[in-house]
Parts: structure tokens; sequence; C-alpha cells
């Protein structure tokens, strides 16, 4: 089974348009709610004629929170946005799947430059607290909105600035003061900080204006890039057309949760199929090769994807492959979802 539990402790409304949602999980799936900053859950909503699932990222710390939080902001026409907005409040159990996501520094001793647009700041702000409290890193971040009561967090952020005034540096980039955001200004805030490793979440447009700037700076840039899924990924996976002939099954080496396990791999089946299959907690998302969640890193072997509109050119060469989309070349993969 796939789907854990989790139930509403607290509403909170950060702004008149977004709110956190302040999670518990169910005593049994403790244990597969670990996460890593900067990282999102698959929440299953209600749709017409069935289910749909929608990503929200985590705002809190694995570091300084005892409760996982997401902030969920309501978009015009958003079918899971407007359904949390509307009618979730504390006492809720809310169907999710595991924490995934590749959007989360290697190191939390790294000086990084954090971007943020309107509700992109959810897995910065996770990224931002996890490095004060856990790291040495000093962060810097640039946080794009409307207006002054438009910015999430804002109370949390000027503790935090108070806190650990020479680590944290926080720059706000308001519509209604300095217009809509342009590369100029981008260059002008942030530039100052392109050396450091950069992560951007916002608004389409905001996060393609942000990474071609800092880019042409020479800036290394991390985006997190949100869609709607097409199916429901709660749904169990269809057992594969064909079986395996005899001398056609390979099998796959798993390091996950500081464990390693072996597990056959019929060259049917994609790889997130086969791990889930056998028993194997996997994370994963969209099953469409979108979304990052199920990647891991290939440590021996090779695959083909499938699709993948996700991973660049320096994410396959440091061996990063999508389990959901992957089919085996070789008969034996050695895969770890570890570090």
């Amino acid at each position: 089974m796939t789907a854990l539990k989790a139930r509403v402790v607290e509403v909170v409304h950060e702004t008149a348009d977004a709110h956190s949602l302040v999670l518990e999980p169910a005593e049994g799936d403790r244990g597969r709610f670990t996460y890593r900053p900067g990282q999102f859950l698959t929440v299953r909503v209600p749709a017409e004629g069935g289910w749909a699932a929608r990503c929200y990222s985590l705002c809190s710390s694995p570091l300084t929170d005892d409760r996982l939080k997401v902030t969920v902001k309501r978009v015009a026409g958003g079918l899971g946005s407007n359904w949390i907005c509307d009618n979730v409040t504390a006492g809720d159990v809310l169907e999710v799947l595991r924490p995934a996501g590749t959007f989360t520094p290697p190191s939390l001793d790294e000086d990084l430059l954090l971007v943020a647009g309107g509700s992109g700041i959810t897995p910065v702000m996770s990224i931002l607290k996890s490095c004060l409290a856990g790291g040495s890193a000093k962060v810097a971040l640039l946080y794009a909105n409307r207006d002054e009561r438009s910015v999430i967090f804002a109370d949390e952020l000027r503790e935090l600035t108070e806190r650990y005034p020479d680590r944290l540096t926080v720059l706000h980039l308001l519509e209604s003061v300095q217009g809509l955001p342009t590369a100029a200004a981008v260059r002008s805030l942030a530039g100052p900080y392109s050396g450091r490793a950069a992560y951007v979440c916002g608004p389409e447009i905001f996060m393609d204006l942000v990474s071609e700037t800092l880019a042409a700076l020479g800036a290394r840039v991390h985006v997190e890039r949100f869609f709607s899924l097409e199916g429901d990924p709660f749904e169990e996976p269809d057992a594969p057309e064909e079986q395996a002939e005899d001398g056609d099954a390979g099998e796959i080496e798993v390091e996950m949760d500081g464990e390693t396990r072996t597990v056959p791999w019929p060259k049917s089946e994609r790889l997130l199929d086969a791990l889930l299959r056998a028993g194997v907690d996997a994370p994963f998302s969209c099953r469409e090769g979108s979304c990052s969640a199920c990647a891991c890193v290939a440590l021996e072997g090779e695959v083909t994807l499938d699709a993948n509109t996700v991973l660049d050119e320096q994410d396959l060469a440091d061996g990063l492959i999508l389990a959901c989309q992957a089919r085996p070349v070789t008969d034996r993969l050695k895969i770890t979802y570890d570090g």
C-alpha cells in the first residue's frame, strides 16, 4: 500500500489566500514521513467522477519542526487549492504519498541564494530554516510579491533575520513598490550572491526570468516546477502485460533509508512498478516523468527513460534517473535513494 494517512492538526491562515495545514502522521505511518528540506507531499483531492492528486511543498523543517506543514495558496480555478482552502479543517484526515522531490541542497553548510515568488516561498522556507538551524551556511533570500499583505511568513522571516543577522539576508521585491520583476531588478538584488548555488521557486514566468538572469551571471540554478497531475498516482499499478521469460529477468539492488535489498526486475516493467510490487517503499508522485519525485541515482548498470522533462544533462551525467520511466538495458542495476 503506497498511500499514507495524515490528520490535519491545525489550519493556519497565513494571508487572505494562503492556508497552511499542520499535519500529524497516522501512528503506523510515522516512519514513512521522513523528509529532506525542500521536498513536497502529494495530496489526494476529490475530482468530478473520482480522484486527482496535487503536490504541495513542505514549509516545515525536519530539523526544527515537530510536525509537517504544507502551505496552499488559492489559485483561480485550481482544483486542489480551492478544495483545500474551502473545505479542509482541523481533524480531517488526508491521503498523501511519502515526501519526495529533488529540490533540496546536498549540504546545509554551503552558502545559498534562494529566490521565491509568491507561494514559491514554501520549499524555500524549509531549506532556509534547515540551513540556519542545522548548518553553517549564509543564506540570501530574494522574495517577490504583489504587496506587503501578500508576503507569506512575513513575521517568521523577520524573526529569523533578527536571530541570524550575520547569516540571513532577506530582500523583498514588491510589485506595488518596484513594479513587476525585471532582469535588471534581479541582477541588482541577487547579483552579489550569484556565486552561490541558487534555488528558485514561484510562478513559471518568474522562474524563467530569474533562471535566465542568474545563469547569465554564471550561477548553477535549481528550479522547482509544479504542474497538475493528469492521472491518479494513488491507484495501484496494473500487473505487467507480459511476464518475463526464463533468462529475461533482471534484478535491482536498492539502497533506501540505510538498508540494502535485492529484488527481481522483469524487463516488461518500469523500475518504479517493479520496486513497489516487491514491497519497496519507493517515493513517487506523477508517474509521468515530469516531477522528479521518483528520482534516484544509478550506481551500476544502465537504463533508458521512456519520458523525461525534468532532469537536465548535468543531472543525467550525475547518474540521476526517473524510476517511473526507467526500463532496463543491463540485467543488473544498483540504485540508491540515500544521499
